[in-house]
């Protein structure tokens, strides 16, 4: 591109400019003359450039400086867009590179004292550069728009990356909670299981020590051996205290046929509060032989 100032444009008018000083002095009258008659008859505002050139060379050139402008207005526009854009082309120079066609096209604007020659020169000029412009501007758009859709593409690949890890580790968590949770359950479900659980839970929710933890023991050992499933077939009483009906249980967990802890849970609640305590429930069932 023709960015430079010793260009074969400014040589064409530096040469046209020495050329017109010597022909000029004789014909200057004449010329003027004949130039204002040609220019308000087309209508051109190159009226200067007249003084040697064709009405084809300056309608040519004013086409040149509308069609250069209107490339410099796309080529500035997108190199404002690619600046603010948070995504830049790879491929190509993010900028349009318009210095040389702004000049050259000022120059084409304002054509006093060029010849015919140094006109048709800066008006193929400015036309080569604007070709120029245009198909960087053109690359550049393209460019700009690959990367856009790119982005979206490896946004979307890392945003679904992302969730199968979640929905991965979510998954193992499950798995890891479900096992846990399988393998307590197994485990409060063995006489000496269910033990474990009840002391725990008397002492954490009654305060019942070691005591009244011993009469629990006795207790329940006498109605259902700590067995989550024991059944008496003589009046349905069910589970670990014996609930009759087992179903009274539900209050405690919707598992109450399954989880001996649940069954723990109903039973407790039932001594503190239909005895005050567990040696208190003992010793009535002692005496009448039931609770």
């Amino acid at each position: 591109m023709l960015h430079h100032q010793n260009t074969r444009v400014s040589r064409r008018v530096a040469a046209a400019a020495s050329a017109n000083t010597a022909m000029r002095r004789p014909l200057i009258g004449i010329a003027v003359g004949a130039a204002l008659v040609a220019a308000a008859a087309a209508g051109i505002v190159y009226a200067p450039a007249a003084l040697a050139a064709s009405d084809t060379a300056l309608a040519s050139a004013s086409d040149a400086v509308d069609d250069g402008k209107i490339a410099l207005t796309y080529a500035e526009a997108l190199n404002n867009v690619v600046a603010a854009s948070d995504v830049q082309p790879g491929t190509v120079s993010t900028a349009v590179n318009i210095t040389g066609l702004k000049a050259d096209v000022k120059a084409l604007a304002a054509t006093d004292g060029l010849s015919a020659v140094a006109l048709a020169g800066l008006t193929d000029d400015v036309a080569q550069e604007t070709a120029a412009v245009q198909s960087h501007t053109t690359a550049l758009r393209n460019a700009l728009a690959t990367a856009k859709r790119d982005k979206v593409a490896e946004d979307a690949r890392l945003k679904a990356e992302a969730e199968r890890i979640a929905a991965e580790r979510a998954a193992a968590k499950a798995a890891a909670d479900a096992k846990r949770a399988a393998e307590a359950l197994a485990a409060v479900n063995t006489p000496d299981g269910a033990k474990v659980a009840a002391r725990k839970m008397a002492a954490e929710r009654y305060g019942w020590g070691d005591g009244e933890f011993s009469c629990l023991a006795s207790l329940w050992t006498k109605e259902s051996g700590w067995n989550y499933q024991a059944y008496n077939n003589n009046g349905g009483a069910t589970g670990i205290p014996q609930a009759l009906p087992g179903s009274k249980m539900a209050t405690a967990g919707s598992d109450w046929q399954t989880n001996a802890a649940t069954q723990i849970s109903w039973g407790l609640d039932y001594i503190q509060r239909a005895y005050g305590s567990p040696c208190s429930a003992w010793g009535h069932s002692q005496s009448v032989n039931w609770y």
